[in-house]
């Protein structure tokens, strides 16, 4: 038994009441705190979860069913742009009677500040506005404190929401200085473990419970806290200043891809760049071949040992053309000739020049197959 009661096993359940959960329980607090302090929020404004798709759920779903509770404004304004984790939530809300409303984007994925404060006096059901701060597949950036301004000029208690979960560690991010009610982020996107991340919320955001089960997290998330992995995110985030540092070599390496993918376009095959050129995270390229189906391109730059994706991870094993490139205007037979590069502070130059020069033969077997199988299919 000597073994289990170890001050340094990470067994330790830090709901217990015992002294190794008290241990346990203190380790936790102190890596909320420094997961607070990287976000720019009070230790009791962070409910610790499994991730960013958990954390965007108990956000949407948590307030407009809380705000639906009490008889207050449940409506929904999001962006079809966003993160399966909201839409899918989104969708759950309708079912149950929820209005959902969706503002509008243009063509490269771009959400003005009027058009937030334009839908919230169209609807005045809307309790709830979900944004992201970068987009998960354009990268696109997007500036919250601008849409948490325009939308309290017009409705001053709407609750605002960000997913920033691809935007921290690229971009300063700040909970108090944006303004926002909750704002999502995860641990392995800034280098840490996977499996777990937070909803950072003002602490007196009526949040309901996605399940039941137990006391912890005061009451927001019931189960017993993974407190490796809680430590591991801790660590994480006391790195996001370096992450921050490296991120202008990180653009630099995303400009160099960009620039090389569209000089590769012939009017044969047109390569196209997607999303916000100006306001961009500075990490990714989702870009489309036309004639050439985004999943063989994938897979042949795998069998090359380049690891790309034609879409956001989440998604893996689906076989509908990419939400965000419809979206966009896009049919269904560019949303699925889309590849996504992600790029981060380990990626070297010399990377970047071998993809380059990967790919044209690469597209060319995937073009033949392509109009082999009958052109690229929707």
């Amino acid at each position: 038994m000597s073994q289990w009661l170890q001050e340094t096993d990470h067994r330790r359940n830090p709901s217990s009441v015992h002294r190794p959960g008290q241990l346990a329980r203190a380790d936790l607090e102190a890596a909320r705190r420094r997961i607070a302090a990287a976000l720019g929020a009070e230790p009791m404004e962070v409910t610790l979860c499994s991730g960013g798709t958990e954390a965007d759920a108990l956000a949407v779903l948590g307030v407009c069913r809380a705000q639906r509770a009490k008889a207050g404004r449940a409506g929904l304004l999001t962006s079809p742009l966003e993160h399966a984790a909201v839409l899918q939530s989104a969708r759950r809300l309708a079912h149950d009677g929820v209005a959902v409303r969706f503002v509008d984007v243009d063509q490269v994925g771009r959400i003005r500040p009027e058009a937030v404060a334009a839908a919230l006096a169209r609807w005045p059901d809307i309790g709830v506005v979900s944004l992201s701060a970068a987009n998960h597949e354009l990268g696109n950036r997007y500036d919250i404190p601008s849409f948490v301004a325009a939308a309290r000029e017009v409705s001053p208690d709407v609750v605002m929401h960000t997913d920033a979960v691809q935007a921290w560690g690229k971009v300063p991010v700040d909970f108090a200085g944006w303004g926002v009610d909750a704002l999502s982020v995860s641990a392995h996107k800034i280098g840490g473990p996977a499996g777990v991340g937070a909803l950072v919320h003002r602490r007196d955001l009526e949040l309901s419970p996605l399940f039941g089960g137990g006391a912890q997290e005061r009451g927001r998330r019931p189960g017993t806290e993974a407190a490796v992995l809680i430590q591991g995110f801790a660590a994480a985030a006391g790195g996001v200043p370096e992450r921050l540092e490296a991120a202008p070599a990180v653009r630099s390496l995303r400009d160099r891809l960009r620039d090389g993918l569209l000089a590769l376009s012939r009017p044969s095959r047109e390569i196209e760049v997607l999303g916000d050129v100006d306001e961009h995270v500075g990490n990714t390229v989702l870009a489309r071949f036309e004639g050439c189906r985004g999943e063989l391109v994938m897979m042949n730059l795998d069998l090359e040992g380049i690891a790309v994706s034609t879409g956001s991870a989440c998604s893996v094993g689906r076989v509908e053309p990419s939400p965000v490139v419809l979206a966009l205007g896009h049919p269904a037979t560019a949303a699925n000739s889309v590849v996504r590069f992600s790029l981060g502070p380990e990626n070297q130059a010399h990377e970047i020049e071998r993809v380059l020069a990967v790919l044209p033969p690469v597209l060319e077997r995937v073009h033949r197959a392509s109009m082999t199988d009958g052109g690229t299919r929707a």
